[in-house]
């Protein structure tokens, strides 16, 4: 995993590569988080089981553009396949995309639908022909910038609404914002949904439970749920089985056993080893074959 160049930072988050060579298939449990994920692969398709868009389950395709989740889902990566995963911050989503990010929440679609078959694959072909990962990057951060270049930028109350959230982990409430941003509850929750693609009280949600996960160990979940702005454990405890269908308790036990891909202040993923065990989850269930 690699982060973003300065200049890319407010936009992206960092780059994963993956790879899986005729190997046990790799399972990894993908936590709800505040970006827009885009998957490049080639070799193996991916097969896509998806509830929140019954006309896609089963599909198959070698690249995954996947908005904000309310919820966890699974992947597993089997048979012959490589590719690259880039993290995109919501607004620079937006600006990369150029679509209202309510389209993409709580789902996935191919990228060629919103960028393009000749852009996609233009930099797959690229990201094949890399001699090396630093290459791979380099070829990601010329395409994403000068596609940036393009891009419309949020309006200037999703960017002050975003930041306040995003530095107080969530503990914002939505009256809150939108006195603090002079427009009404409903215009924010009609420009979160444009230009982010959850609501404020959602995306509260998920920065709270983001940093229960990532916060240092305390003493006992009572007092982890006061640090990071829940009533009481009673609603940590609701929060995490809303958004996980997995206790904290749960969450720790699959944290400390498995590999996380995180950046500081986030983890976005676990891979689970084989004797992990997540409980089926009600979530989006996406297959890599």
């Amino acid at each position: 995993m690699r982060q973003a160049p300065g200049w890319l930072r407010a936009d992206v988050v960092n780059y994963a590569r993956y790879g899986v060579e005729h190997g046990k298939p790799r399972r990894t449990l993908h936590l709800p988080a505040c970006t827009v994920t885009l998957f490049f692969g080639w070799g193996d398709p991916i097969r896509l089981h998806d509830p929140y868009a019954r006309e896609r389950e089963g599909t198959t395709w070698e690249a995954m553009a996947a908005g904000l989740c309310s919820h966890a889902d699974i992947s597993e990566i089997s048979g012959t396949a490589c590719g690259v995963q880039v993290e995109l911050t919501p607004l620079g989503a937006y600006r990369l995309l150029g679509i209202p990010l309510h389209h993409l929440a709580n789902r996935a679609t191919h990228p060629q639908e919103i960028l393009g078959h000749r852009w996609v694959a233009r930099l797959t072909e690229r990201l094949v022909q890399a001699s090396d990962w630093p290459e791979a990057c380099a070829v990601l951060d010329d395409a994403i910038t000068s596609r940036l270049c393009e891009g419309r930028w949020p309006s200037p109350v999703v960017l002050e609404a975003w930041s306040r959230l995003r530095r107080a982990h969530g503990q914002v409430t939505v009256s809150e914002l939108a006195r603090t941003t002079g427009r009404s509850r409903r215009r924010l929750e009609t420009l979160f949904s444009e230009q982010i693609g959850l609501s404020p009280k959602a995306l509260a949600r998920v920065l709270r439970f983001q940093k229960a996960i990532t916060s240092p160990p305390a003493r006992t979940l009572a007092e982890t749920a006061s640090t990071c702005g829940y009533y009481d454990q009673a609603h940590l405890n609701r929060d995490f089985r809303a958004l996980t269908n997995l206790t904290p308790t749960q969450i720790n036990k699959l944290a400390a056993t498995a590999t996380e891909e995180s950046t500081p202040g986030r983890i976005t993923s676990i891979e689970l080893t084989p004797t992990s065990r997540a409980p089926s989850n009600p979530g989006i269930r996406r297959t890599v074959r």
